[in-house]
């Protein structure tokens, strides 16, 4: 039998979903507040809970902001409906997220009626999105089959795995156990850097020698002043932030927020906002720099005691004269003083919204610059992560409470299930996530230069390529068009494996497509991100419907034609690997007095209560005993590390510097205008696109401002055109106030829909997103683009 799949991306039968569905239709499906984790308190209006029904805490493990606390109602084998905690369940010293509107659609996306259904191999061309069912059993020695020959040809350095964030927030999951069998057969190439964080990342530890910067956010809960520097929470729902935030609101704190977009978080939050053009976040914060130090506000004692690189008594040896931060500022070199009306042309920032930005945030004490994650994902995003955390700096707000040292932000105190054992990997080289396009085509292009790292160069293209729930593949990937060009090409990578829920544009690329289980059917325990710290257990709630299996299921079958199956599985079935993990991080946390497994099915989660982290605190306190971990063991303003580079991209000092294909870039004489994406409250990156529930919470459209679009003759809901020389897209204009001029912006993670002539009709960013890689971190700048506009 043979599927096609062009004219979208579902069409499977939906007889096995008639119980379910039936079952859904019988019950309200809009939460009621009332109802309470053990299924009591005052029905809703309508409730038919069958008598049957037991009301289970569990969580997601898509790699989501947080691990929220959805409470599925499970009766005959069906989850009817999902509630969330109460407000009084809430733990002051460690609450858990309540469900979003994302967590509360989950049951639209568990019981869609086209989820893949049984494992097929590819019959068309690649991408063609034609495939034929087979049995497991095909499936599997397919899968084995491929790595003895592929292994043998071209090595262990030809294998890759993707990345695959739809189940990268559970501690146990496909892609981590694909890595297991494979180290155990020889190794495959890695990669590193985060597409999320890792421009951050990278950056912060040449100011404080560590990457993790953050504090614990109920140290917030006096600050009068919090500045959010590209940080949308509130859509992102990022974490618990929001839950602080909003207290932190009620009770008088200031809330500033620095974003070109009116987003929901400014919305909600903020006092005041200012619009900034992308990729001048630099300038920006150079002139408040400027205003800072000019009118004596820097807090001189901190400075001199914790800092290098101030002024020119501060700066390390064997640097010459006018290279400190003051230098700079004053324009001792270029004759340019970095004042707000040399940064207002650039960040087109009013100069004297520059001098009232600079003293509020220099003369409230302590007050908390918390950036996001969005603006290190520019070319220039590792200045902007650096410049941020010397902004904390000469401002004396590191290492106090109601303060925050900026940068990176994640906070050190956050705790981790140990994961699966894994073995070691033969295989030493590694690659950054953004050199996987180059690997496939040509491994020679990837160079130490280029991020490459371990060797001096790859040993092989890569030519097998598994992608677990993994989107980025063909979707999140920049540049979509080059990338597809790689993947349809069978010379290149021979055989790609994807295990997904869905028929999503990268599983179109597969050679062979299985059909992997959700959350709901599997045992895992989510593990959180941002600032929360605390374990939930994700049980299994229901079977898995058709012939879809966990990705460990089938793996086992494979380890075993690879002759492996002992040493990949031990023996262990799903849930005896979750004990496992579970036990043995009691062990590696025995002062956290975790409960056994057999008490966490009871419990369901673990809130670590640790007492408020202060980032950096013992280094302020006692600097002498505990030296920050730069090589001067000072916060490094000026980073001698960095000067000795000698590339202009990444400045010692994390000044400005006119971005690739920014607004000063001679390409904006054609592309005149930056897109940007934002993450959206309705999915996480790409997953949940399919969900018919949350397509409804917010529909994909271009935000233009309604002066570019008077210039173009753009109306409401016309249809524009989004153009540069990488792609095209085709999608309703939003013409709204809440984007600043100059700049446009689309919601991030819509499934890409190319027509017949390669024209994108789902408005997915990506095919005009550049490939080109950071400097410092060899990291991403998707969002670094600029593009023209038209009515279509």
């Amino acid at each position: 039998m043979t599927e096609e799949y062009k004219d979208g991306p579902f069409g499977i039968s939906r007889r096995h979903f008639v119980k379910a569905s039936t079952a859904l239709a019988a019950t309200t499906f809009f939460y009621n507040p009332s109802a309470r984790a053990d299924g009591t308190g005052t029905p809703a209006t309508g409730d038919t809970s069958p008598a049957d029904e037991r009301v289970v805490p569990t969580c997601s493990t898509f790699d989501c902001g947080g691990k929220c606390d959805i409470r599925a109602h499970v009766a005959g084998g069906v989850v009817t409906r999902i509630t969330t905690l109460a407000d009084d369940e809430l733990d002051p010293e460690m609450p858990i997220m309540r469900a979003c509107v994302r967590g509360r659609g989950y049951r639209k996306f568990v019981y869609h009626p086209d989820r893949l259904k049984y494992p097929m191999k590819r019959v068309g061309k690649r991408g063609e999105g034609k495939f034929e069912r087979i049995s497991w059993d095909e499936a599997t020695t397919l899968i084995a089959d491929n790595l003895k020959r592929i292994t043998a040809k071209y090595g262990p350095a030809s294998r890759y795995v993707h990345v695959g964030t739809a189940v990268s927030g559970g501690t146990f999951s496909g892609d981590s156990m694909v890595r297991r069998l494979l180290n155990l057969t020889g190794g495959y190439l890695q990669y590193y850097h985060s597409v999320s964080m890792g421009n951050t990342a990278a950056a912060t530890p040449y100011t404080y020698g560590v990457a993790a910067s953050g504090s614990s956010l109920d140290t917030l809960s006096e600050t009068p002043l919090v500045i959010l520097w590209g940080h949308n929470t509130t859509e992102t729902i990022f974490g618990h932030s929001n839950h602080y935030y909003q207290k932190m609101k009620q009770n008088g704190t200031r809330f500033i927020v620095i974003d070109p977009r009116y987003s929901d978080t400014v919305s909600s939050l903020a006092d005041q906002w200012i619009p900034l053009r992308p990729s001048t976040d630099n300038a920006l914060m150079d002139a408040m720099m400027y205003v800072i130090i000019s009118e004596n506000l820097h807090d001189k004692a901190f400075i001199e005691r914790y800092t290098l690189g101030f002024d020119e008594a501060s700066m390390p040896e064997g640097v010459p004269a006018n290279e400190s931060l003051v230098a700079y500022l004053m324009g001792a070199k270029d004759g340019i003083k970095k004042t707000p009306e040399w940064a207002e042309p650039i960040t087109h920032v009013p100069a004297q919204t520059i001098r009232q930005l600079a003293r509020d945030y220099a003369t409230t004490k302590p007050a908390a610059l918390i950036q996001g994650w969005g603006p290190q994902r520019h070319n220039c995003g590792e200045r902007t992560a650096r410049g941020s955390t010397i902004l904390a700096t000469i401002t004396g707000n590191v290492g106090v409470k109601g303060g925050w040292a900026a940068g990176y932000g994640g906070d050190a105190s956050r705790k981790f299930t140990t994961g699966p054992e894994m073995p070691d990997n033969p295989v030493k080289e590694k690659i950054s996530v953004m050199n996987w396009v180059q690997a496939a085509d040509d491994a020679s292009k990837v160079t130490p230069q280029d991020g490459l790292t371990g060797a001096e160069s790859l040993t092989s293209n890569i030519r097998i390529l598994f992608s677990h729930a993994g989107n980025y593949l063909a979707n999140q990937n920049p540049d979509i068009n080059q990338t597809v060009r790689v993947l349809e090409d069978e010379s290149k990578i021979e055989f790609i494996v994807a295990s997904d829920l869905f028929l999503t544009p990268s599983a179109k690329y597969a050679d062979l497509l299985l059909p992997e289980t959700s959350f709901m059917e599997r045992w895992n325990i989510g593990e959180t991100w941002g600032t929360a710290s605390y374990l939930m257990l994700s049980e299994k709630l229901i079977d898995a419907p058709f012939e879809t299996r966990t990705d460990y299921d089938w793996l086992r079958e494979v380890a075993a034609k690879l002759g492996v199956e002992p040493q990949f599985s031990l023996g262990r079935d799903e849930k005896q690997w979750i004990e496992q993990i579970w036990e043995a991080t009691r062990k590696s946390m025995s002062d956290e007095n975790l409960p056994t497994f057999e008490a966490l099915q009871v419990q369901r989660h673990h809130l670590f209560k640790s007492k408020p982290n202060i980032a950096f605190e013992d280094n302020i306190r006692d600097p002498q005993n505990h030296p920050f971990a730069t090589p001067s063991g000072k916060i490094e303003i000026f980073s001698k590390r960095l000067y000795d580079m000698q590339h202009p991209e990444i400045p010692a000092l994390s000044h400005y510097v006119p971005a690739h294909e920014g607004p000063e870039d001679a390409l904006a004489e054609k592309y005149p205008l930056q897109l940007i994406t934002w993450k959206g409250k309705n999915r996480a990156n790409s997953t949940q696109y399919a969900n018919p529930w949350l397509q409804e919470v917010q529909t994909q459209k271009l935000w233009i401002n309604p002066l570019d679009a008077e210039k173009r003759g753009i109306a409401q809901g016309d249809s524009v055109r989004i153009h540069n020389d990488r792609g095209v897209s085709l999608i309703p204009a939003e013409v709204t106030q809440r984007i600043m001029p100059g700049v446009v912006a689309l919601q991030a993670g819509a499934w890409w829909q190319p027509d017949a002539n390669g024209v994108d009709h789902g408005g997915c960013a990506n095919v005009l997103s550049s490939s080109r890689i950071t400097a410092l971190a060899k990291g991403n700048s998707h969002q670094t683009m600029l593009v023209e506009v038209a009515k279509a």
